[in-house]
């Protein structure tokens, strides 16, 4: 690479970005048809390889940035950030319609809190099968199991170390993937085919990246539902996991 591309790309880091990520992107989508014939979606695919690759990207730099760290690939640091995040998951509430929405009705509203309280009851007990005592870790790892939003903003709100931090944010990346991988392998069994249905589906597992995937790779018309309802899930376990289930974890191991 030549000096003036080189200045270019560091110039223009967040379009570099683009053209990065678009490249992983069609990498992943082309061995999601040609190795696993579209069983596994290319997303999924996708998210494993930016892992990957971010792990090589610390490891190489010995920065806390992944691939970010690169001088060229700086940009990274920006289209990957919470900015970005956010504006995509707004973004998807845009291609709903009320009318479904209202339909769902206290079915759509409750999938919500169930989905919240058995991912943070499943996640604190496996916490507890592991070892741990402290209801500030269980707290943590259990509502990293609600998402790897829900787990770093409770263990940030009560205080946890950073181990147990990340700890939760790799629990909810690990659901994350297994409801991208798993939602079209088993939409046809549990109905999982119109808006009603997605927006209960979005409620009750409530991880946003791994349930818009999922349903992309299931009827992409669904996404919009699934990711609704999934997006108030991390708004309501934000509200829970540090204050109502905490205070019950305490209750029982305090």
């Amino acid at each position: 690479m030549t000096a003036a591309w080189r200045d270019i790309m560091i110039g223009n880091s967040l379009l570099s970005a683009f053209v990065f990520v678009a490249g992983v992107l069609w990498l992943s989508y082309f061995l999601s048809a040609k190795l696993t014939r579209g069983r596994v979606h290319g997303s999924a695919i996708a998210i494993a390889v930016g892992l990957l690759l971010a792990y090589v990207g610390g490891a190489v730099t010995g920065g806390e940035n992944g691939l970010a760290d690169f001088d060229l690939l700086a940009g990274l640091g920006v289209l990957g950030g919470a900015m970005f995040r956010d504006f995509a998951i707004v973004a998807t509430a845009f291609g709903a319609r009320l009318d479904d929405l209202r339909r769902a009705g206290m079915v759509g509203a409750s999938s919500v809190v169930i989905g919240v309280v058995l991912s943070f009851v499943l996640g604190s007990a496996v916490a507890i099968g592991f070892g741990y005592s402290d209801p500030v870790a269980i707290s943590t790892i259990g509502a990293g199991a609600a998402t790897y939003i829900v787990g770093p903003v409770t263990g940030a709100a009560l205080g946890a170390g950073s181990e147990i931090i990340a700890l939760s944010i790799a629990a909810g990346l690990v659901k994350s993937i297994l409801v991208m991988v798993g939602t079209p392998l088993v939409a046809r069994r549990i109905g999982l085919d119109n808006p009603q249905a997605a927006m209960i589906f979005g409620g009750l597992m409530g991880t946003t990246s791994g349930v818009a995937a999922g349903l992309a790779a299931t009827d992409p018309k669904l996404v919009p539902y699934g990711a609704m309802t999934a997006t108030f899930y991390t708004g309501v376990g934000c509200l829970l996991a540090p204050s109502v289930l905490f205070l019950a974890v305490k209750c029982l191991y305090g």
